[in-house]
Formats: C-alpha cells, sequence, structure tokens
C-alpha cells in the first residue's frame, strides 16, 4: 500500500532530538498492538484465517514490546502511563459500526498505522546515529510492513476494499499534514 504522503523531515529531527520519548511512545504503540490483534481475534472469530493471523501478530508484536522494553531499561526509562495517540484515535474514529464493516475498516486502519510506522521506524533506522539503534529499527521497520501487508491482504478479503481503502488513504494523509508533530511514533 502506497501512503499519499510522506511523513515530513521535521519529525525525524524532532525524534532524533527526544528520542527517550519516542522510545517509550514507541513501547506504547507495540503494546496496543498486540492488544488490538487479541481484540480482533476476539471480535471476530470466525473469519477464516483471521484468528491465526490474529495471534500470530500479537505474539510478533509483544515480542517487540519485549525489546523496546528492554531498551528503555538500559537507558533507565519507565513506561508509565499511555497519553494517547491522537492520529490513532482519529483513525479509529472513522469505524463504522455495522459488523461486516467494522471489520473492514478495523483492518484498513491497522494496515494504514502499520504502514506509517514502517515509514518512520525506517526513517529512524536511517537517521540514529547509533549503529545498533539503526540496526533495531531497521528489523521493526520490516516486521512493521509485513503486518501492514498481513492486515491489508486480510481487508482485501471484505466486501466493499475497493470504495473504502482510497477514502482511509485520503483521510490519513490528511492527518499527517493536519496533526502536529510530536516526539512520537505518529
Amino acid at each position: 500500500m502506497e501512503l499519499l504522503c510522506q511523513t515530513p523531515r521535521a519529525w525525524l529531527d524532532l525524534a532524533i532530538e527526544r528520542f527517550d520519548e519516542v522510545l517509550v511512545d514507541h513501547a506504547h504503540c507495540e503494546k496496543k498492538a498486540a492488544a488490538h490483534a487479541l481484540s480482533m481475534l476476539a471480535a471476530f472469530p470466525g473469519v477464516p484465517g483471521l484468528p491465526r493471523a490474529m495471534a500470530r501478530l500479537a505474539r510478533e508484536e509483544a515480542g517487540h514490546l519485549a525489546q523496546v522494553l528492554a531498551l528503555m531499561e538500559k537507558r533507565g526509562l519507565e513506561l508509565g502511563r499511555d497519553p494517547g495517540d491522537p492520529y490513532a484515535q482519529h483513525l479509529q474514529a472513522k469505524v463504522r459500526q455495522p459488523a461486516r464493516e467494522r471489520l473492514l475498516d478495523r483492518l484498513i486502519v491497522s494496515a494504514l498505522i502499520e504502514t506509517r510506522s514502517e515509514e518512520r521506524l525506517r526513517m529512524l533506522a536511517l537517521g540514529l546515529r547509533d549503529a545498533d539503534l539503526r540496526q533495531f529499527y531497521g528489523r521493526l521497520a520490516h516486521a512493521e510492513k509485513g503486518h501492514g501487508e498481513l492486515l491489508l491482504r486480510l481487508a482485501r478479503q471484505c466486501e466493499g476494499f475497493a470504495e473504502r481503502i482510497g477514502e482511509m488513504l485520503r483521510v490519513e494523509a490528511g492527518l499527517v499534514r493536519e496533526l502536529p508533530l510530536r516526539a512520537a511514533i505518529h
């Protein structure tokens, strides 16, 4: 999936300058991604292929969370409370409620979040000074790409995908352009 706009370079500058904040936010993102995958499994257990895919995704996201938490511990950082993510909240507000539409929209929103995450983690992989961190974020960016592709494959199986994806891509691009830059993944 091709996003309709790129993250501005100013985000990377801010993320590098306030990397500890980004790292804490990243942990919260991985935690929410794992929980969301389990939520999808619980909400749509009868969708062919979805339960196993979501179980695998939850396991991978939980593994990433453990890795980010280990980095935080090395840096003396605490997880603390999650302040929320306006980007994800705005996207999730676009999820329609009838069950068939809700499945499609939740898959598309999740794919968009993973795709934007992949872009930003790749930016960190290229922009951070520390070689170990660059390698770490390169691996995570690759994983996020796979997660986004998985969610998009599942969404393509839903009725109404072709009409909805373009609309949601435009919404996502508008959010990236309008929301203020934060020392956070989104």
